[in-house]
C-alpha cells in the first residue's frame, strides 16, 4: 500500500467511526428506585396522566403545548432509529442526521405503604428520559429528564441519570461512545443545577435573556453545562446520591475497568522500590499519572454532612462538583491513563 493511499485508507477510517451506526438496540437499565425500557408513542398518554408538562415553562423554558410536540418527536426518532429507518424516513427527520434515544421511566416503588404500585395507574411509568442531538460526527448529546408532576423531587432522576450517562460515554458496542454530553436549564431552575453540578456538569456557557420567564414576566437566561468522558466519573457521580453501581447495566464494566486500572497504577506505584526497577521514561510516565488519579469517594454519610468532596493532603480530587478550580479536560485521570484521546493528536 501506497503512502497517498495509507492515508486516504486511515481518514476513511475516521470517518466510519464517526457515523452512528444504521440501527439501535435500545438497552433496558435497571436502577435502585427506577428501570428504563424504549419509551413508545403510546407513553405520550401516560406522560398526559402524569401531568408531566405542569410547570414546563420554568423547568426548560418551553410551554406545555410546546414540551408536549417536542416529546413526542424525540420519542418517534427514537423509534426510528430502532427500526433501522434513516432520519428522514421517521416523520420529523433531521437534515443533520442527530439521532436521539427516548426511555420510559417505570418504578415499582410503594411511598405510602396502601399495597400498591403509586404508579399502577399508568403502567409504572412515571415519566421518560432521553438522549438528544446524538451526533456523531462531533460525539455530543444532550441529556434530559421529564417526570410526572408527583414524582418530582424524590430522587428519581438522580437515579436514572448517571446510569444513562454512563452508557452515553461507553465506548462502542457497549455504549455510544460519546465525548460530551450537555444540557440546557433555565436560570430559575435551580433545583435542577444543583443536581447537574452533583453528576459533575459545569457551566459551560450562558444564553442572554434566551426564554420567556412567564411567572415573573420577564426573560431569563439560558445556561449551558456539559461533561466530557474523561471528567465523568459514573461511580462517584452515583456515590453522591448514595446509589450504588449495578454491573449488569450497560457501560458499567467498562467504568470498573478504567477505576481498577487507576487503583492498579496507585498501589504499583506505592510499592518500595517500584520507582527503581522501572526506567526512566515510566517514572515520568507514572509519576505524572498518580499526580492526576482520582481521590477516593467520601462515603455516603461523609457527603450527607459535607455535601461536597473533600481534599486530603497527599491527594486532590479530580471531581468538579464543589471544586474552586476545576481540572481541565487535558488533565483528567481517565486522560491521563491512556483511556481517553489526547487533543493535541487529535487532529494529526
Amino acid at each position: 500500500m501506497t503512502e497517498t493511499n495509507e492515508t486516504l485508507s486511515l481518514a476513511t477510517d475516521a470517518q466510519l467511526t464517526r457515523d452512528l451506526p444504521h440501527s439501535i438496540v435500545i438497552p433496558p437499565i435497571t436502577g435502585e428506585m427506577v428501570h428504563l425500557r424504549p419509551a413508545t408513542v403510546e407513553d405520550l398518554l401516560r406522560l398526559d396522566e402524569l401531568d408531566a408538562f405542569y410547570g414546563a415553562s420554568k423547568i426548560t423554558g418551553k410551554d406545555a403545548a410546546t414540551e408536549r410536540a417536542v416529546v413526542d418527536t424525540w420519542v418517534r426518532r427514537s423509534q426510528a432509529w430502532e427500526a433501522g429507518q434513516a432520519p428522514a424516513e421517521s416523520g420529523v427527520g433531521d437534515p443533520e442526521s442527530r439521532r436521539t434515544i427516548a426511555w420510559a421511566v417505570l418504578t415499582d416503588a410503594d411511598h405510602d405503604d396502601d399495597g400498591m404500585i403509586d404508579a399502577a395507574p399508568t403502567d409504572n411509568v412515571i415519566g421518560m428520559i432521553f438522549l438528544i442531538d446524538i451526533d456523531g460526527w462531533s460525539r455530543s448529546a444532550r441529556i434530559q429528564i421529564i417526570l410526572g408532576k408527583d414524582y418530582r423531587g424524590r430522587g428519581y432522576s438522580r437515579d436514572a441519570m448517571p446510569r444513562v450517562m454512563t452508557y452515553g460515554f461507553a465506548p462502542e458496542p457497549a455504549g455510544l461512545g460519546m465525548h460530551r454530553i450537555w444540557v440546557s436549564v433555565p436560570e430559575t431552575n435551580t433545583r435542577s443545577i444543583s443536581v447537574y453540578q452533583s453528576l459533575g456538569f459545569v457551566p459551560s456557557g450562558t444564553s442572554r435573556d434566551a426564554l420567556w420567564d412567564v411567572e415573573n414576566n420577564k426573560y431569563q437566561d439560558l445556561i449551558v453545562m456539559d461533561t466530557l468522558v474523561d471528567e465523568y466519573d459514573p461511580i462517584r457521580s452515583l456515590d453522591a446520591f448514595g446509589m450504588h453501581l449495578i454491573e449488569d447495566n450497560p457501560g458499567v464494566k467498562e467504568a470498573l475497568s478504567a477505576r481498577e486500572h487507576s487503583m492498579a497504577i496507585q498501589q504499583r506505584v506505592a510499592e518500595p522500590g517500584a520507582g527503581e526497577q522501572s526506567t526512566a521514561a515510566d517514572e515520568s510516565e507514572t509519576s505524572s499519572e498518580i499526580a492526576e488519579a482520582p481521590a477516593q469517594p467520601q462515603s455516603t454519610s461523609e457527603q450527607a454532612t459535607t455535601g461536597t468532596h473533600t481534599r486530603s493532603t497527599d491527594e486532590e480530587s479530580n471531581w468538579p462538583y464543589g471544586q474552586a478550580d476545576r481540572k481541565s479536560s487535558k488533565e483528567a485521570w481517565w486522560r491521563t491513563l491512556g483511556r481517553g484521546r489526547k487533543r493535541d493528536t487529535e487532529g494529526e
